[in-house]
């Protein structure tokens, strides 16, 4: 037997949470204190619509950080699909790059709402783990990166992009991080001579 919690969404409600969600992602993106009231008026729904949806800052916080996640992880399929391996993997860090400089904002509200006492831990990027290894292991297939790159490896390599400044020329400095990993993962690749 279902749990009511566990039931599909009517499509008014799905609409609704997506809108909810949309919105939030903006505002909180240029102010992580921007107030829920004002989520909620600028996405055309009631207090009680809201609070149903997301009982506090917290919930609403880590649901936009899940649902961030997942359309990263999402693109590295739809890239795959679209492109051969080796341009999959590289246009999948400029996506990366983007989502990490474009939600300065979000992650300071990630880190308020995830570091009170009695706080909920911030999930695991698991879809985005899981994204990376699928690039990997494709680019690893095609012989276009040296064999045995992790999802941890990867993601050492490109640190760096947390620390770029999200208001300055963070877009070249971006490039050259990542043409210089990839150069990296290139480095020993079956099909290089």
């Amino acid at each position: 037997m279902r749990h009511k919690k566990d039931a599909p969404l009517r499509s008014d409600a799905q609409r609704n949470r997506e809108r909810i969600l949309e919105v939030a992602v903006a505002e909180l993106t240029l102010c992580a204190d921007a107030p829920l009231s004002v989520i909620a008026k600028k996405a055309g729904v009631g207090q009680g619509t809201f609070y149903r949806n997301f009982p506090n800052r917290e919930a609403l916080v880590l649901e936009i950080y899940r649902h961030e996640m997942q359309q990263v992880a999402d693109a590295a399929c739809e890239l795959l699909h679209a492109h051969e391996p080796e341009r999959a993997l590289r246009e999948w860090m400029d996506h990366l790059a983007r989502f990490a400089m474009t939600k300065a904002g979000l992650a300071d509200a990630i880190r308020q709402a995830t570091s009170a006492p009695g706080s909920p831990a911030k999930p695991e990027p698991t879809p985005v783990a899981s994204a990376a290894e699928l690039l990997l292991r494709a680019n690893e297939e095609a012989g276009t990166i040296r064999p045995g790159v992790s999802a941890d490896d990867f993601f050492l390599a490109i640190a760096g992009l947390w620390q770029l400044d999200p208001h300055g020329d963070w877009q070249s400095r971006a490039a050259r991080l990542l043409d210089f990993v990839m150069d990296g993962l290139r480095a020993g690749a079956p099909g290089r001579r």
